[in-house]
């Protein structure tokens, strides 16, 4: 069997930045077994596989090169840019997904795509959090990840986590957050326990630390950069319990697997 395959690097203005996303078509849905080992073969921080439904509806999922997700921003992102390259006239796309209807739209900043918002709350540091992340002081919150909240971008940089203890904790990963100098605010994102060690650009990580930082900014239109020898940028807007999140993406492969 032939699988087209292409690796998009996505919230990038070129390639070699951003976060790599590996995207496949599928004319009908693959066993669950195969599309993870295909995942794990790619050994991306996520591989998408979308099933067209009619002109502008898809089926999208996502895996890791452990572990099927939930929700994948980067990755549906560069699945959208996938699809505009072949409809360069359709304006709106719409996927369905275990997190719901998503919809990608072409914006003034790229690509545009629309979630649900989860407000995080915040939580005493469980323990052991922080002395795996090399941080003696900051604030934690929680959502579908522990966000830690540090003081300045500097701690962000210089972070060296032991991967290994984070795989202790029961969250898909812990993002690292600190206002920006730049932008209004930066993080990094790391993921051992679903495979990922550390994600370059986390978009569904967006979908919790915008409405944080929009609160405390008192904004509702921020700008991020997210990584750290690796990095990309988005621009996110808070709509009620909605969080549209926008950026570039760039082709970097185009292939085929056999198997």
């Amino acid at each position: 069997m032939k699988l087209k395959l292409l690796q998009i690097d996505a919230f990038a203005e070129r390639v070699f930045a951003g976060n790599p996303a590996a995207v496949c078509a599928l004319e009908r849905w693959l066993p669950d077994e195969t599309l993870q080992a295909i995942a794990a073969e790619n050994h991306l921080s996520e591989t998408a596989y979308y099933l067209r439904r009619d002109d502008d509806e898809f089926d999208l999922r996502w895996f890791t090169p452990a572990v099927e997700v939930d929700l994948c921003g980067h990755a549906t992102l560069a699945t959208a840019f996938a699809i505009f390259r072949e409809r360069p006239d359709a304006e709106l796309l719409r996927f369905r997904t275990r997190s719901g209807e998503l919809r990608v739209r072409r914006s003034e900043h790229g690509l545009s795509m629309d979630f649900p918002l989860t407000r995080p709350r915040p939580i005493p540091a469980p323990d052991g959090l922080l002395a795996a992340l090399g941080v003696t002081r900051a604030q934690v919150l929680d959502a579908d990840d522990y966000i830690v909240v540090v003081e300045d971008e500097a701690q962000v940089e210089a972070l060296a986590p032991d991967l290994h203890a984070l795989r202790g904790f029961e969250r898909r990963g812990v993002a690292v957050t600190a206002p920006g100098r730049d932008f209004d605010f930066v993080s990094r994102w790391f993921g051992p326990r679903v495979g990922v060690d550390e994600d370059p650009v986390t978009g569904s990580a967006h979908t919790w630390l915008a409405p944080y930082w929009a609160q405390r900014l008192g904004k509702t239109v921020l700008r991020a950069r997210q990584g750290g020898a690796r990095r990309g940028t988005l621009v996110c807007e808070v709509l009620g319990e909605r969080v549209v999140l926008s950026g570039n993406a760039v082709l970097y492969l185009s292939g085929e697997i056999e198997f």
